[in-house]
C-alpha cells in the first residue's frame, strides 16, 4: 500500500473517532506514520492529562485505526 493511501485510510480512521473525543474537550492529530507500521499522534485539549487517555488511546483509536489499516501494528501518543 502506498504512503498516501495508508495515510489516508488512518486520517479517516481519526475522523471516525474525533467526534467522540471532540464531545469531551479534546482531539487528536496525526504526526506520522513509520515504517507503514507505526502511527504516531498526539492528544489535544482535555485529552492531554486524562487518566484514561491511555485506555482511550489503545481501546479507540488504536482498535478503529486497524480496521482501516490492518498492517497498522502500533499508536504512539507523542506527549506535547
Amino acid at each position: 500500500m502506498e504512503k498516501d493511501e495508508l495515510e489516508r485510510k488512518v486520517e479517516i480512521a481519526l475522523d471516525e473517532i474525533r467526534p467522540f473525543l471532540q464531545s469531551d474537550g479534546g482531539d487528536i492529530i496525526l504526526l506520522s506514520i513509520e515504517n507503514g507500521t507505526t502511527v504516531k499522534v498526539q492528544l489535544q485539549g482535555a485529552c492531554v492529562g486524562c487518566s484514561v487517555n491511555q485506555m482511550t488511546l489503545k481501546s479507540g483509536v488504536e482498535m478503529t485505526i486497524k480496521k482501516h489499516a490492518p498492517q497498522i501494528e502500533e499508536v504512539i501518543n507523542v506527549e506535547a
